[in-house]
């Protein structure tokens, strides 16, 4: 009896050693430089006002977050978010942004990543030329049915702020 059951339990682990197939390997290489396409095409779509690039780089779920420059821009899903581009590209023209300090930080998985960046962003409004340097862009993406797109955004702008020196 007990060589029946070691011959049971002994073919039933050959048996799950022959389904037991590897985790598929991940190329964190291949992952980092698709994310970073991710962020060059929300520089792309910014600049070109093109809004089909902008709703390919954004998740289209009502969970996703852009936190903008000013105080009260707190954009809570893809409807406010929508809304927020399509009124700053009638209002914007020959926008220009270069991208410096970029940072990049994958999970372990290869599902969600962090980035942070520095922005120089120009760009026409009114007729008159703005430029802000040393935005401030951070975020985290997730890949979501074997894209990568943006999920939360916050944009700033760093203040000139006097202080004193408390000895």
């Amino acid at each position: 009896m007990k060589k029946g059951i070691l011959f049971i339990i002994f073919y039933a682990l050959i048996f799950a050693g022959c389904n037991y197939q590897k985790s598929e390997t991940i190329d964190l290489k291949a992952e980092h430089l698709q994310v970073e396409t991710v962020l060059e095409q929300f520089v792309i779509a910014n600049e070109n006002q093109d809004f089909e690039l902008v709703e390919k780089i954004w998740a289209s779920d009502e969970n996703i977050v852009l936190i903008g420059t000013d105080s009260d821009e707190r954009l809570v899903g893809w409807t406010m978010i929508e809304r927020s581009v399509k009124h700053q590209f009638s209002e914007f023209q020959e926008t220009f942004i270069t991208v410096s300090d970029q940072l990049i930080r994958l999970n372990g998985k290869c599902n969600s990543a962090c980035f942070s960046e520095l922005l120089a962003y120009n760009f026409i409004y009114k007729g008159e030329a703005k430029s802000f340097t040393g935005m401030r862009f951070t975020g985290v993406l997730e890949k979501i049915d074997g894209n990568w797109v943006l999920v939360q955004g916050h944009l700033s702008i760093p203040a000139e702020v006097e202080m004193n020196e408390v000895y």
